[in-house]
């Protein structure tokens, strides 16, 4: 193996080797970058300082998973950067309970805009009881709560390839129920 002088080296290589200097090196040259980022989902700024001290301690465990030859430092820990704070993001937003949500039958205050859609959205959300529990447990994650297939998968500790079938299954029942005669 080669070894490459300290000169030409990347910040993450340089703090893959154990280089001290290097995480001060690191968060001046990418500091604007992830504090750019974490602002964007953060309003308090001492959740955004709270999310990009999280973010350094990231690139300092994964540096030595850098590779040059893949992508650009830039891009890796803009890519860190973003997994780790919408992470945080989403384990810090709050999400109703099913109790907090509105019922069945509640009134909907814009009902006169869309009567239509109204109806078709209290028909699904009625539906939702026939689904079976993975497919109901997989939308409802993936829909309401924004969760990638891959986040679904670990959260449920399920392939990935389940995952997606369970949700496709789910949307093409509730979508034959919505076109059954009778439902519009």
């Amino acid at each position: 193996m080669q070894s490459t002088p300290t000169a030409e080296l990347t910040v993450l290589e340089r703090i893959a080797r154990g280089d001290s200097a290097a995480v001060n090196a690191c968060i001046e040259q990418y500091g604007g970058l992830v504090w750019s980022i974490a602002r964007r989902y953060f309003k308090r700024p001492a959740d955004a300082e709270d999310a990009v001290q999280e973010v350094f301690l990231e690139l300092w465990k994964s540096a030595a998973r850098y590779d040059r030859t893949k992508r650009s430092e830039t891009v890796f820990v803009a890519m860190i950067a973003k997994r780790r704070i919408i992470d945080r993001f989403r384990a810090e937003t709050r999400h109703p309970t099913a109790e907090e949500l509105p019922a069945a039958g509640v009134e909907n205050p814009h009902a006169d805009a869309n009567p239509e859609l109204c109806t078709e959205a209290g028909y699904i959300r009625d539906r939702l009881g026939d689904l079976r529990d993975e497919e109901r447990e997989t939308l409802d994650l993936g829909v309401v709560y924004g969760y990638s297939h891959a986040e679904i998968a670990e959260k449920l500790d399920m392939p990935l390839g389940t995952v997606k079938s369970h949700m496709r299954r789910g949307l093409t029942r509730l979508k034959g129920w919505l076109n059954e005669p009778g439902t519009k």
